[in-house]
């Protein structure tokens, strides 16, 4: 059983501990709190350099250089405050930042409400129990045989085939029956690859529909998506060595992933409203009176600071959208503050959630929407890459970790 180190302050009273233990229980995995003394407990803000009147979160300081003195006492950490609370976000940030510094211990940061439940932790829970047991494979740097990957998404199905390290063959449709939007994708790719659904020797199947894809389709792997999207990524990038980031910002949600060797070593995945996602591009565009796959090329010859535009909710977004159109702003600088808002937000509350390391690579459909790794870069003030395929990482990753455990 995994051993997840729990590094907490005020799950107790806020009553989510049952559903924390809920969700490590579901994944085959178990909470574990890391026994420290009362002079690490007094020591530890000194150690740290930060003073804070909280007793729970000089707690969890103090077990956090336990824990990296001690690796063996713990497969992989889970590190949360209150989403209210900003001392528990420094903390908690401070936390995260020395455990990935100093140990090679898996991370996940996270923030809960008093209405977090086994539910909304499970993905995340997956992803850190199968960074802890699958390292040597999530480390293999090459695709053997014919293998096939799904991903099968909240708005977009794709499908990729590989064979010995390449990319042949490629599918993408729009996701409405999550079955037949998978086996639409898939043939696709079997098509253009020129190969037969009876040649493919594994089938690999993440995203959303997952568990009922991978049932239907009898696929050797079915894997979360903070896994595979750091595998693909890197593959795809060619930054299986050494540190990466990777942005995946999609159709629901958004993830942040700090990759060594291939490996995820923190990461973090959500967000408070859509208004961070594809979606709220996808309604800018209707907007506009564009097509989605137009709206980078109209951003990339705008200006976002001619245009205010609310960073956080999906519904006052659309509204400044609405607004500054009405009041004579330019389709161009509205796109590209569109772009900035989402990259501003994921920039805001993802990547204060792990360590920001070159290369950054973006990934997912809403990569190729150029305007958006164009913000991103101006925030982060680095250059951000897209890979080729991009829009397949999960299905490229899954790909990827079933060609790995044939030959594990």
């Amino acid at each position: 059983m995994i051993r997840i180190a729990q590094l907490s302050c005020g799950s107790e009273y806020s009553g989510i501990q049952p559903e924390l233990e809920k969700a490590a229980e579901a994944v085959g995995a178990k909470l574990v709190h890391i026994e420290v003394s009362l002079e690490d407990v007094l020591g530890v803000e000194q150690k740290f350099g930060v003073s804070v009147p909280s007793g729970d979160l000089n707690l969890a300081m103090a077990r956090a250089v336990r824990l990296v003195e001690n690796p063996e006492l713990a497969d992989a950490v889970f590190v949360a405050t209150c989403f209210r609370c900003a001392e528990g976000a420094i903390i908690r940030g401070e936390i995260r930042r020395y455990i990935h510094e100093n140990s090679r211990l898996p991370v996940l940061s996270y923030s809960y409400t008093e209405r977090t439940t086994a539910e909304t932790l499970l993905t995340r829970m997956e992803a850190l129990v199968t960074t802890a047991k699958l390292k040597a494979l999530l480390g293999r740097e090459r695709q053997t045989g014919i293998t096939a990957g799904i991903d099968s998404g909240s708005t977009t199905t794709k499908s990729v085939v590989m064979k010995d390290n390449q990319v042949i063959g490629t599918g993408w449709v729009p996701t409405t029956d999550v079955l037949k939007s998978a086996e639409d994708a898939f043939q696709a790719a079997l098509k253009e690859a020129g190969v037969t659904r009876e040649q493919i020797q594994g089938l690999g199947v993440t995203g959303y529909g997952r568990f009922l894809v991978g049932k239907h389709l009898n696929a050797r792997l079915i894997q979360e998506e903070i896994t595979v999207n750091s595998k693909g990524a890197v593959f795809l990038a060619d930054a299986q060595k050494g540190p990466a980031t990777v942005i995946d910002i999609g159709g629901m949600d958004n993830k942040a992933i700090s990759v060594q060797d291939g490996i995820p070593g923190s990461f973090t995945m959500g967000g408070i409203c859509a208004g961070a996602s594809g979606r709220f591009l996808e309604l800018t565009a209707r907007r506009l009176g564009v097509d989605i796959t137009e709206l980078g090329k109209l951003a990339l010859k705008g200006f976002h600071q001619n245009v205010t535009m609310n960073s956080y909710c999906i519904v006052f977004g659309t509204q400044s959208l609405v607004n500054s159109l009405s009041q004579g702003a330019k389709p161009e600088d509205v796109a590209m503050a569109a772009c900035h808002s989402v990259a501003e937000q994921v920039f805001e509350q993802q990547l204060q959630e792990v360590e920001v390391k070159e290369p950054v690579i973006m990934v997912g459909g809403t990569s190729l929407i150029e305007g958006l790794p164009r913000a991103m870069e101006l925030l982060l003030g680095v250059k951000v890459i897209v890979p080729q395929h991009a829009q397949f990482i999960g299905a490229v990753g899954s790909a990827l970790l079933v060609s790995g455990i044939l030959e594990g």
